[in-house]
């Protein structure tokens, strides 16, 4: 790992030697923290027009943050962030900024959330550790295989605190049944499915026609290349379309993979294999709305995930989740709970959070997350690795990411089960990266 050194106040120099390896223990310090425990951390949010306002609540909720910038590009989703914030409880408004290059140059922000479209997450990310912030990104953290080794090799250059928002691996009974299956509750788990099930309607065909005042296209647009504004991508629907989004299986699958991935510890196939298609509807969309991923990994354990982005019909009774298929049963993981089967589908343990009196939660949704988001704050303050580390994480990310390219290309890929890299694929190894608008490519 590589010393560099940031522009905060508060960085302590450290050799070369003293960096080593420690990063891959859970409980090695980082060097840079907030020197004082007592001083608010401050967080610029980016990207406040949906998943981005919940966070901005999120982080004014807690004690010690202080949510210093609204960053958007957009008038009305810089107003649902400030909206945000102060349901959260902050008194103090944040400034607002539409350009986050300009967030990046203020000495006072501690910290970076990023929620921008998936275009934008490495990118930004990069550019806020080479800016000495530490960083919060959603999943996914990439827009593609590339961008995520360049994020992780950016941390590994830093000394900066990097979590992804895969928030259910602080959920408490999602953290206690994974516990469970690893400890054996019901012996060698050896296949995982992940599902998602939505009703997603038409997004019909889209016009080109004048950017909406308040809206600052050119800068949503940020590191991909250059393209004409029409009418039916902002601000969701860009996830179905490859130039910024990575479909289903990385906007929802994400979560659930890494379910997957946790409790079968494994890393990365050896083998990955995709079936689907645009099948529900004619319209712009280009990403599967229906999808079939495959993975094998060594030592006899694979990963099946299934993705109906129109299609709402349950799995197990919900609409997403992930179960553990084991040589004495079966391991269901539902929100914030966990439902365990003998082979005879006998249910013989069932714990959630609406049975654990010890755990204040109101549902599966946000106000789980703050666990998640604490768990940020104490790490910059404590100097320790985060729950959800940018090293593992991407690991999550990069398999779903594999997923699309082999859907891409329409066959199976070799990986190398060490790093994850295609082998003897040529075409698909051209979807391991991007092209970029002049300017923007990142660089580490």
């Amino acid at each position: 790992m590589n010393q560099t050194i940031n522009r905060r106040d508060f960085v302590k120099k450290a050799s070369a030697s003293s960096l080593g390896l420690s990063f891959l223990s859970s409980t090695a310090p980082f060097i840079n923290s907030k020197s004082n425990a007592n001083d608010n951390i401050q967080v610029a949010i980016m990207g406040t027009n949906n998943r981005g306002s919940a966070l901005a609540k999120g982080f004014a909720k807690l004690k010690g943050i202080e949510v210093g910038y609204i960053c958007d590009v957009d008038d009305q989703a810089i107003k649902k962030g400030m909206d945000a914030t102060a349901q959260g409880g902050q008194k103090k408004k944040p400034k607002t900024e539409k350009d986050i290059r300009k967030v990046l140059d203020d000495k006072s922000v501690d910290a970076i959330v990023i929620a921008a479209p998936d275009h934008w997450h490495a990118p930004a990310a990069i550019m806020a550790l080479q800016a000495g912030k530490h960083v919060y990104v959603e999943k996914p953290c990439s827009h593609n295989p590339e961008e995520g080794e360049m994020l992780v090799q950016a941390a590994q250059n830093s000394d900066l605190i990097v979590q992804m928002g895969n928030q259910r691996r602080s959920w408490p009974k999602v953290v206690e049944g994974i516990a469970k299956l690893k400890d054996g509750v019901i012996g060698r788990a050896y296949y995982a499915k992940a599902w998602y099930a939505n009703n997603r309607q038409p997004i019909g065909f889209g016009k080109n026609t004048a950017v909406p005042a308040g809206l600052d296209y050119e800068l949503w647009q940020g590191p991909a290349p250059r393209k004409a504004y029409q009418d039916n991508i902002i601000h969701y629907n860009w996830h179905w379309f490859w130039h910024w989004g990575t479909g289903e299986l990385l906007n929802n699958g994400t979560h659930f993979i890494d379910l997957c991935r946790w409790g079968l510890e494994v890393d990365y196939p050896n083998r990955v294999s995709s079936g689907g298609g645009r099948y529900a509807y004619k319209d712009d969309w280009e990403t599967p709305d229906t999808q079939i991923t495959h993975y094998d990994f060594d030592d006899q354990k694979s990963i099946t995930w299934e993705g109906r982005s129109c299609n709402r019909q349950n799995i197990e009774g919900i609409s997403a989740g992930a179960a553990f298929h084991a040589e004495n049963g079966t391991m269901v993981i539902d929100a914030n709970g966990y439902h365990i089967y003998d082979n005879n589908n006998q249910l013989i343990e069932s714990s959630t959070s609406s049975s654990a009196t010890a755990t204040n939660t109101t549902g599966p949704g946000f106000d789980l997350d703050q666990d998640h988001l604490e768990n940020f704050r104490t790490s910059i303050i404590n100097n320790k690795r985060p729950v959800s580390y940018i090293e593992d994480a991407n690991i999550s990310v990069h398999i779903c990411h594999l997923g699309n390219i082999a859907h891409r290309v329409g066959r199976s890929l070799e990986c190398n089960p060490r790093n994850g890299k295609i082998t003897g694929d040529e075409e698909a190894m051209k979807l391991w990266g991007r092209s970029y608008e002049a300017g923007w490519k990142p660089s580490v």
